[in-house]
């Protein structure tokens, strides 16, 4: 186990809560449970309830064939992970595991009720399926009695926490969380500035927003495989998910895939650019757009059409047109 943690907000992998639990399986690489005589007898003699996972097959005993077939151990651990705390109780269905940052290395994640029940749960899981490779997997008893104990404790309480406006993106975060409060003139508002690499390991670190600021998809403080544009598309769209509905997020105009995934979670929508470069596509989609003109920003669509200050040549341009945007939007006359 080379990492092991618990996301409390919304994050990469889920809506939900997660464990995420990082594995150097070692010799394991090479080891399916088709390759070990009596291996799926084993696991499904101690664990039974595993007959209900559907896997990627996607009907009951889905995971039992893939075990018969042959499937690996940090797939395995988090179905044990799943059906461990299926069996003190909990109603967890949601798990994935993916190969990892580096190489050698697996990533494999699991819904919890419980975060502290989810964490135990990774560890046991992982010896569990050890055993059961060595064959002296007899029963998970202790595993949930153990799991059931810690239940009974306090849980680690949820995000409560409503923020004004969240900004994310590879670059420019800083700048347009600082020209935004600065807007606003208002010490108590609450604008988050959350790096992508936060985001990854620990989710967001609020619950609700009013407005969200994506500045770009050109991640540079995450692992390769989440520079590529798909999962960095993926990552910062997080935000979206905690705009409240009807709420704006301010996206690149042109990002299509940022923009959809956004009026697909009910939120509306404003769009930037950094020239005078806004296409018919941006504009229907729009509630507001910002752009550069003669050097100086204007927000169209709130109202008239309003020069919000000369552009700063001294500080990133997306971040001066996306914090202007922002401040537009929050006004009256753009909520119609």
């Amino acid at each position: 186990m080379t990492m092991l943690h618990a996301t409390r907000g919304k994050n990469f992998w889920s809506l939900r809560p997660v464990t995420r639990m990082d594995l150097a399986v070692g010799a394991y690489d090479d080891i399916s449970s088709a390759d070990v005589p009596g291996f799926p007898k084993r696991l499904l003699g101690a664990m039974p309830g595993l007959v209900e996972h559907r896997c990627s097959i996607g009907e009951r005993g889905g995971f039992v064939l893939r075990l018969r077939r042959g499937t690996y151990a940090p797939h395995i651990i988090e179905h044990v992970a799943l059906e461990l705390q299926t069996m003190m109780g909990h109603d967890v269905g949601f798990g994935k595991t993916r190969g990892g940052d580096v190489e050698g290395e697996y990533t494999l994640v699991f819904e919890h009720e419980h975060e502290q029940v989810g964490l135990r749960a990774a560890a046991l899981a992982l010896e569990t399926v050890q055993r059961a490779f060595d064959g002296t997997l007899e029963n998970v008893d202790a595993a949930v009695a153990e799991l059931k104990a810690i239940a009974e404790t306090p849980d680690t309480p949820p995000l409560h926490v409503r923020v004004q406006c969240g900004v994310t993106g590879g670059s420019g975060r800083a700048e347009a969380q600082r020209l935004l409060m600065e807007r606003l003139a208002d010490p108590g508002a609450l604008v988050i500035d959350v790096s992508p690499a936060y985001l990854l390991q620990a989710g967001l670190p609020y619950a609700r927003s009013e407005m969200a600021i994506l500045l770009d998809a050109e991640l540079t403080d995450v692992p390769p495989r989440y520079q590529e544009e798909e999962r960095a598309t993926q990552l910062v769209n997080v935000l979206a998910d905690a705009v409240e509905r009807d709420g704006m997020v301010i996206c690149p105009a042109k990002a299509w895939d940022v923009q959809d995934y956004a009026r697909e979670s009910g939120c509306r929508i404003a769009v930037f650019a950094t020239d005078d470069d806004v296409t018919a596509r941006d504009s229907r989609r729009a509630r507001a757009v910002g752009l550069v003109r003669d050097g100086r920003i204007w927000i169209e669509g709130c109202g008239e059409d309003k020069d919000a200050g000369a552009l700063d040549p001294a500080l990133p341009a997306t971040s001066q047109v996306a914090a202007a945007l922002a401040h537009a939007t929050m006004r009256s006359e753009c909520d119609g």
